[in-house]
């Protein structure tokens, strides 16, 4: 049995972790405080959440991420995990992504493995949830690592390229119609967004010859119309298809988003958002050093963008260095490997 924890914010968590656990031959559970999708017909463990308007202590000094005094909804999180490994006795726990759960489940003698993630990962919070970690599982290829980790994290990552729910998915079928205008999909993240309407509105305006379709709600907008010509914005839960029609994407730099452009095999203009420990925009630098997407730091000015556009749709295809479609499949070995590992045996020396 392998549990694995899934982190609430966005979806792209969730995505990765049910792309991972499907191709695994061991028994899966997950925990998370998301919604049940109605795709996981594994076991599920619901958590309650633990957010709070004025935490007190939250990051114990400093030590950690998320353990905040006296929080009812926190102790029920943490006891309800450590109620499942000891009823389950897993093999293995990954978190995807928590310090305080990978913490719990080493403390409680379980073998853990971290999803790394890109950014300034050298706080003592990030620190002690590598250092205890059996292995890292880094999604991103080999060719372009994190810069500033240490020895022993690098001997212990498994890099196993981009993880996407559309790895190996056929492209749909096209009609061979000529479309009347080249296409920008905008593709915001369930993460939230600084992004605002009349930003996407200038953009539109500055680029008569190119029709804009956007995949979420900007800033301040519930979802409202969008463009000049009133076509309202829209969550799709599956945006395959309008990701493959694309002449070029415009998305944040998250690993699920950048993930499933990749898949596609798109000309992508990623703009990263600002995220905690910087993640968003190492992950914008670690594409534009390999050539992969065409990368603006921060939202480009109206007349950038017919410049920017016809920039993208001449970027060589060269994705396949960052989604080698397998990802998934290297991430669930890993974990088969470890889960079936004898136990190591420690000698205690007397002092």
């Amino acid at each position: 049995m392998i549990g694995y924890y899934v982190h609430h914010q966005g979806r792209g968590h969730l995505h990765r972790a049910m792309c991972v656990a499907s191709r695994t031959t061991d028994h899966v559970t997950l925990l998370s405080s998301l919604p049940r999708p109605a795709a996981w017909a594994g076991p599920w463990i619901p958590l309650p959440t633990d957010t709070a308007d004025d935490p007190l202590d939250p990051t114990a000094g400093g030590r950690l991420h998320w353990v905040p005094l006296h929080h009812a909804g926190h102790r029920e999180r943490m006891g309800i995990i450590a109620q499942w490994i000891r009823r389950a006795s897993p093999s293995l726990f990954v978190s995807d992504v928590s310090v305080e759960a990978a913490a719990l489940a080493r403390l409680m003698g379980v073998p853990v493995v971290v999803m790394a993630m890109r950014g300034d990962r050298k706080d003592p919070a990030h620190r002690l949830g590598y250092d205890l970690a059996d292995a890292l599982i880094a999604p991103w290829p080999h060719t372009v690592p994190e810069p500033g980790w240490p020895a022993h994290w690098h001997a212990k990552t498994v890099h196993t390229g981009s993880i996407s729910r559309y790895d190996g998915r056929p492209r749909p079928a096209s009609d061979g119609a000529a479309p009347d205008s080249d296409e920008v999909v905008v593709m915001l993240g369930a993460g939230g967004t600084a992004l605002t309407a009349e930003r996407l509105r200038e953009a539109r305006r500055a680029t008569p010859g190119w029709s804009w379709t956007v995949l979420g709600s900007p800033a301040g907008s519930e979802g409202g119309p969008i463009p000049d010509d009133g076509h309202p914005s829209t969550w799709l839960e599956d945006p395959w298809p309008v990701l493959c029609r694309a002449r070029v994407v415009v998305t944040h730099g998250g690993q699920n988003a950048v993930a499933e452009c990749a898949a596609a095999r798109v000309p992508t203009v990623v703009i990263p958002e600002e995220r905690p420990h910087g993640e968003q925009h190492a992950t914008a630098r670690a594409l534009r050093s390999a050539g992969l997407a065409t990368v603006r730091e921060s939202w480009p000015d109206p007349e950038e963008w017919p410049g920017l556009l016809a920039e993208a749709a001449a970027l060589p295809d060269r994705w396949e260095q960052w989604s080698p479609g397998d990802g998934a499949g290297r991430a669930a070995r890993l974990l088969g490997d470890l889960a079936a590992r004898p136990m190591r045996r420690t000698v205690c020396v007397p002092r």
